[in-house]
């Protein structure tokens, strides 16, 4: 299981997309996993067979632990580990005798709900998940020995902690299966009509990490209208000169980073002590998704171009949104914009994306009277919002930052294309 954020324990595997056995290419992608940034898709290290399957759609697995082996046509698995031999292997050992031609993944759900795999009907040859899971339906809706619904080991373990019947909720893995997610965080009161909503893996580590960074990092907040008409009147020319579509985020991008270059001290982060200054201007973009919220990255974004901009932005948002990031999409941010101008927002104050010193929060654009050499004026006006680590950036240098990028929506010219 790898680590694709600082914060991150374990990973949540949504889903095989080979299956045990089948060959792989190296750099195609293998599996979805979901982590506390978003739900990405692993790619194959290595060309071979995907052997030794030991984690199952819907498992929360620590960081570094195995779930497969990529081997070499006619290479065997690997002996246990010391570990392993210590602590027990991940998966059961099959029974003495006459021991069912199973998959590591049947065996281990069998294992779990005390199954005995001879009593399981092969629908391919061999003993496949899915096997297990239809004979645990069979006989649980038959009565004949099976008192426990299909779950994950961890879904028991929470429904036993607060208190709920986990033969009563609806499971959303395969077969049915009740994983942690479905386990509801509260049980509605008898008095009063409520209802739960379980968050996935996504959801409850950006509540956690919002969390620790609104409780660890001391904020605090410059906020400045700025005249949008010149960012108005630039956009309306690139439209009309390139073919692909320019939104304002894009020019954002550009103009921030150009911000960042020039006051490299808020391209940076509070670690421990110190204060790391990145040599690097990777812009992350907060982007809404089904099961939470998101930050793909636009790395070096001081080096594109406004159309290569627009085009990587445009990838990461629709790879987001389809739940297709890949881990290097959302690795080594150094600053956030946050855009919720699209929504009608006026202004917000945003929290800021551990471990980064500073983000960017846009509301949207509206006109305005403003006094201009004594004399009213209609303008186009938007507001920006920026919450700083005070660890890693005084008010003087986010003032300046501030200034800077101000200054560059006011006069976007200045900038070469």
């Amino acid at each position: 299981m790898p680590a694709l954020g600082m914060a991150q324990d374990t990973g949540k595997l949504i889903a095989w997309l080979k299956v045990e056995g089948e060959s792989v290419t190296e750099g195609e992608a293998i599996m979805e996993i979901e982590t506390d940034k978003a739900t990405v898709e692993i790619e194959a290290a290595g060309s071979g067979i995907l052997s030794g399957v030991r984690a199952a759609e819907g498992d929360d697995v620590p960081v570094g632990q195995t779930i497969a082996w990529i081997l070499a046509p006619g290479e065997a698995l690997p002996e246990p580990t010391q570990e392993e031999t210590v602590n027990g292997p991940a998966l059961a050992p099959e029974k003495s005798g006459a021991a069912p031609n199973a998959s590591p993944v049947a065996q281990k759900v069998a294992a779990e709900h005390g199954i005995e795999l001879t009593e399981v009907k092969a629908s391919k040859g061999r003993i496949q998940k899915a096997d297990v899971l239809a004979y645990i339906e069979t006989q649980s809706r038959e009565g004949e020995g099976i008192r426990l619904s299909p779950a994950s080991p961890k879904a028991r373990r929470l429904a036993q902690e607060r208190g709920i019947d986990i033969a009563a909720l609806l499971g959303s893995g395969p077969g049915g299966a009740v994983l942690s997610a479905d386990v509801p965080l509260t049980i509605p009161s008898n008095d009063l009509t409520t209802e739960s909503i379980p968050v996935g893996t996504v959801w409850g580590i950006m509540a956690e990490r919002v969390t620790q960074s609104w409780q660890q990092a001391p904020h605090f907040y410059l906020v400045r209208e700025v005249n949008a008409d010149p960012i108005i009147a630039w956009r309306t020319s690139l439209l009309a000169r390139f073919e692909r579509k320019i939104t304002y985020t894009d020019l954002l991008v550009k103009l921030v980073a150009a911000a960042l270059r020039q006051n490299p001290r808020v391209n940076a982060s509070w670690e421990g002590e110190t204060i790391s200054l990145k040599n690097e201007i990777n812009l992350g973009l907060a982007v809404a998704i089904e099961n939470g919220l998101t930050v793909p990255i636009i790395h070096r974004a001081d080096e594109l171009s406004l159309t290569q901009i627009a085009e990587r932005r445009g990838d990461l948002v629709t790879r987001a949104q389809n739940s297709k990031l890949r881990p290097e999409d959302i690795q080594n941010g150094t600053f956030t914009i946050s855009n919720l101008g699209m929504y009608g927002v006026d202004a917000f104050i945003p929290i800021l994306n551990p471990p980064q010193a500073a983000i960017l929060g846009v509301g949207r654009i509206i006109k305005s009277v403003v006094p201009v050499n004594d004399q009213p004026l209609v303008q186009s006006r938007m507001t920006l919002t920026v919450s700083f680590d005070h660890r890693a950036v005084d008010g003087a240098r986010g003032a300046e930052f501030l200034e800077t990028l101000a200054n560059l929506i006011e006069e976007p010219f200045r900038l070469v294309e």
